[in-house]
């Protein structure tokens, strides 16, 4: 797991030498064991180990290349999660993917599961970003896999389903069709 030794030490990633030396000091300072009213001694631990690493040229610029990769993740992190129309494509997706199971489902309702191959080629989803969806929809009890180990929708996905596309039974359909009306 990656540590942020700049976050440790609460220094930029530009910071000096002397900045590094300077603040590992007082943090030291403040939470080794040995300080009764702050002492912390895995606060500590990882102080000197950030402390260790920064202070040494070498060491400093290999993590420096694991800082960047790192950080560049986070900004892809928190780029995807600004952008509001990323939660309105999984909601596609995962109507899609009822929707395709609950077509499966009346189509066939003695074999109604769809293999994990098959529904990442009927919704043209990656696999990597169906694993999301697929762990959602599980989890909220709307799709179930069966002992065939196909995905299939459930009673509670067909509510879903449902209730989201506000069905109205027409009323025509109460009717007598050989009435004119």
């Amino acid at each position: 797991m990656f540590i942020d030794y700049y976050e440790v030490l609460e220094i930029s990633p530009n910071a000096n030498s002397e900045t590094i030396e300077r603040v590992f000091r007082y943090l030291a300072m403040r939470y080794h064991p040995d300080n009764k009213d702050t002492g912390d001694l895995s606060r500590f631990s990882e102080l000197v180990e950030a402390h260790d690493t920064l202070k040494d040229p070498v060491k400093r610029a290999q993590y420096d290349l694991h800082h960047r990769d790192h950080t560049g993740s986070r900004w892809k992190l928190a780029e995807e999660a600004s952008n509001p129309k990323g939660v309105e494509r999984d909601v596609v997706v995962q109507d899609r993917l009822l929707s395709m199971l609950y077509a499966k489902r009346r189509q066939d309702f003695n074999e109604p599961g769809i293999g994990e191959s098959e529904v990442e080629r009927l919704s043209g989803c990656p696999r990597e970003h169906l694993q999301f969806h697929l762990w959602y929809l599980k989890a909220k009890g709307w799709i179930a896999r069966l002992e065939t180990g196909t995905l299939a929708i459930t009673v509670e996905g067909v509510d879903r389903i449902n209730s989201e596309h506000g069905r109205e039974i027409p009323l025509k359909l109460l009717t007598d069709p050989n009435q004119a009306g």
